[in-house]
């Protein structure tokens, strides 16, 4: 009986020095989870703080685009007024001047447009009266382009 008990001793001695690597490497295996588990909710938070950082950003950015949104749609309102403006003081001057003269300087331009905008803002008479002098070609230009004006005029109105 006691040669039998050794041998049972030995083996469970054995067996235990078997397992017990097994049991070590576990303990380590579950040390190293542990660790990459804690890494991994660090960077979860830190994307979790950078996704809210860019949607601040991305607001601000909004806000923005809409602030120069309205500062260039004032500016375009602006601007427009201030080339009416313009062009009504050339109306005038030109109003002033002898039609063939004022013909002839129109017929000189070289933008149909802005002699277009000069006899709009004039008296349809004087202006009638400086397209008489006005070289042909430039004046089916001019209508067309009055024509335009008009037509967009009388659609702001409606």
């Amino acid at each position: 009986m006691k040669g039998l008990f050794t041998k049972l001793f030995t083996l469970l001695i054995v067996l235990n020095a078997m397992n017990f690597p097994s049991y070590a490497q576990g303990k380590v295996q579950f040390k190293e989870a542990k660790k990459e588990i804690e890494r991994l909710t660090k960077l979860k938070q830190e994307v979790k703080k950078l996704i809210e950082e860019n949607k601040k950003l991305l607001e601000e950015i909004k806000k923005e685009r809409e602030k120069l949104k309205k500062e260039r749609e004032e500016f375009e309102r602006r601007i427009k007024e201030v080339e009416a403006e313009r062009y009504k003081k050339l109306a005038q001057m030109f109003s002033k001047m002898d039609p063939e003269l004022a013909g002839q300087k129109i017929s000189s331009f070289t933008d149909p447009k802005e002699a277009a905008y000069i006899l709009y803002n004039m008296k349809s008479r004087k202006a009638g009266e400086i397209l008489n002098y006005v070289d042909p070609k430039v004046v089916n230009q001019i209508v067309k382009i009055l024509t335009s004006i008009k037509e967009s005029s009388y659609s702001d109105k409606s």
